[in-house]
């Protein structure tokens, strides 16, 4: 299994959990010192590999090295971060968080033999894709909502990507989840006064290793579906053990899903061959 931005969060809760059962793990991270500990704390089935999401050079490496892979977790995000560029200009949040899975899951389908998993947000909600502007150039940057955008295109392509392996009678499945409200290093990162607040929010969320349990249904369930939703169960699915749940209408929205696939696809270079 790849499991991206495993060295911390719900992507370390996410490797341990598989490596312990008895998965091999490679953990795709962007600072290899930080996830080497994590590697090690699991065993001999769990490796190290480079992997910038934010840079499409690294995820052109890290995908010619992986041979096959049974399950990829696109797990790896960055959250209300202030506006930054990617090495290829894009937008931080849209470029790491979409783009980055995008190209990477481009280059790995057809070495994959099981499922894709996408991990979105409940942040969704206040997304909106802006085809005319994907990467800010013009529109007012606001970090939250930024953040919503990306966290919708998750949706958006894991849904898409469903449908188009449905539709090619590809084995090879995919799914989103959430993790509800997750206390993990992600909420201590946005450099601004809302680290605060979250310390503060944090008392009413869960702990990581329960944040992963969505992606670990996803992942590892014989009963996960192609093209479904899992998140936690209660408190308004912010905690609580996994299950199926709805998304947004607009997650749904087929035109602007095919919209935003071919939009992708020019902006990675990444083509899809299903």
């Amino acid at each position: 299994m790849v499991i991206t931005g495993a060295n911390s969060g719900l992507g370390e809760q996410a490797a341990k959990a598989l490596g312990a059962a008895g998965a091999t793990v490679i953990l795709a991270c962007r600072t290899v010192e930080k996830a080497k500990p994590v590697a090690a704390a699991i065993g001999s089935n769990a490796s190290v590999a480079e992997l910038d999401l934010a840079d499409l050079a690294s995820v052109r490496r890290f995908a010619d090295g992986i041979d096959t892979v049974d399950v990829l977790i696109n797990n790896a995000g960055v959250m209300a971060v202030p506006k930054k560029r990617t090495a290829d200009g894009f937008e931080m949040q849209f470029g790491t968080n979409h783009l980055g899975h995008f190209a990477l899951t481009g280059l790995l389908l057809p070495k994959i033999t099981d499922r894709v998993v996408t991990v979105s947000s409940f942040a969704h909600v206040l997304g909106k894709i802006d085809l005319d502007d994907l990467n800010y150039d013009h529109r007012r940057y606001e970090r939250w909502s930024a953040y919503g955008q990306s966290k919708l295109a998750n949706l958006l392509f894991g849904f898409e990507l469903a449908r188009k392996l449905g539709r090619s009678g590809s084995a090879v499945s995919s799914m989103v989840a959430h993790p509800g409200y997750a206390r993990t290093e992600l909420q201590s990162h946005t450099q601004s006064i809302y680290d605060r607040i979250m310390k503060v929010t944090n008392l009413i969320g869960q702990s990581a290793a329960d944040g992963a349990l969505p992606e670990l249904y996803a992942a590892a369930s014989p009963d996960a579906a192609s093209g479904a939703f899992y998140g936690p169960s209660g408190l308004g699915g912010l905690r609580g053990a996994p299950t199926l749940t709805k998304a947004m209408p607009k997650a749904r929205d087929e035109g602007v899903a095919q919209a935003l696939w071919l939009a992708s696809e020019k902006l990675t270079g990444v083509s899809y061959d299903i």
